[in-house]
């Protein structure tokens, strides 16, 4: 894909490197990458792909701009709040570089168009924040034979590798099973620094570069990790597992009806009792009899000012069982309403109690 006067003279700096050149440039101008995800790893990506000249991005985000997403998404502004990540994204691209093709998606990437938006492009970013998601990415890259770039963060720590890449390792042979539910937090819950994802968000898109360029080695089969805290850099090896590749084909027909919110535990099967917030003010409000178990860490905001709290992390919870009454309703409280439901189900299975109940989407809103 040839370019033209304006490009060269743009991307002049590119050219100059023996390792890229006119020639490199041109497969950077031809190549289709698609990310998923424009948050915190996504903006990144985005932003230096696109200076980077790759012809055609393309963009797929349902979430809207929240003002807390602001200290680390550095692609929005305040007047972005309540607007489309991707829609937003777009515009603000174009004002990079109006030399590339855009495509947009503010929609939810699921199991019915997985596998025809993957088909369309030739590399697959990861910029996502939750595991139901990543295996879902992960499997319909191994269905589509798509190279996968990854990218992770947890707190002052990130993580970095190149999944499905000719014949390499995938998501399911480093993690073959998710988490039990609600025992990883994400960002929203244990907070974040702000310029990590900035640091491996360029890694990936380093990755992206390196791949279309087919120039230096790829972190295909190696994660490196990094920790920003001692500016640490370490790199394991990952091996590839015929048994996970295989058993993701075998089931690829069932691929478009398979539950990846059930399969990382985020809806579950386990009944249980539940309130509002709005319910539990009330109860508040009223005096109820009643006793409030948080299953958060001390640190976690907002809290709940009352006497009658016990605050008892999920990791820590056989601790406490003791203290949480058996004679009364005891509402059990997280962030978002997950770790709260595997805290009753652990309770109520393990240590026979009858009388809990969960707090519906957490107490985020308190």
């Amino acid at each position: 894909m040839n370019l033209t006067n304006q490009e060269k003279n743009r991307y002049s700096r590119h050219i100059l490197l023996g390792k890229i050149g006119l020639e490199g440039q041109e497969k950077l101008k031809a190549a289709k990458v698609l990310v998923i995800g424009v948050g915190g790893l996504g903006c990144p990506v985005l932003q230096y792909l696109t200076a980077a000249g790759v012809g055609e991005l393309g963009i797929i985000d349902y979430d809207i701009i929240d003002e807390t997403n602001l200290q680390r998404q550095i692609l929005f502004t305040v007047n972005d709040i309540g607007k489309n990540k991707a829609e937003v994204a777009k515009n603000r691209l174009k004002q990079l570089n109006p030399h590339i093709n855009f495509n947009v998606y503010p929609e939810k990437l699921t199991t019915r168009n997985a596998l025809n938006l993957f088909s369309e492009y030739d590399i697959i970013v990861d910029g996502t924040d939750n595991f139901s998601t990543r295996y879902l990415v992960n499997d319909a890259c191994v269905i589509t034979n798509k190279p996968l770039i990854y990218g992770a963060i947890y707190k002052f720590e990130g993580q970095v590798t190149v999944f499905n890449y000719k014949g390499g390792p995938t998501y399911r042979c480093l993690f073959p099973e998710p988490p039990k539910a609600g025992s990883v937090p994400n960002c929203s819950e244990i907070g974040v620094l702000g310029v990590l994802p900035g640091l491996i968000g360029t890694q990936q898109a380093n990755e992206v570069i390196k791949l279309i360029l087919g120039i230096g080695k790829l972190l295909s089969g190696k994660l490196l990790t990094y920790d920003s805290l001692n500016n640490s850099f370490l790199t394991l090896t990952i091996n590839r597992s015929e048994e996970q590749v295989q058993k993701v084909l075998d089931e690829k027909s069932n691929f478009k009806d398979f539950d990846y919110d059930f399969f990382c535990g985020i809806i579950s099967t386990f009944d249980v009792n539940e309130i509002s917030l709005d319910e539990l003010r009330k109860m508040f409000n009223s005096s109820d009899n009643f006793q409030l178990v948080d299953v958060r860490q001390e640190w976690e905001q907002p809290r709940v000012e009352k006497d009658n709290v016990l605050i008892a992390p999920l990791n820590e919870l056989e601790s406490y069982v003791t203290k949480i009454a058996t004679d009364k309703k005891v509402i059990v409280v997280c962030q978002h309403g997950i770790r709260s439901i595997a805290a009753i189900e652990q309770l109520e299975k393990e240590y026979n109690f009858n009388n809990l109940i969960n707090l519906q989407g957490g107490i985020e809103n308190w």
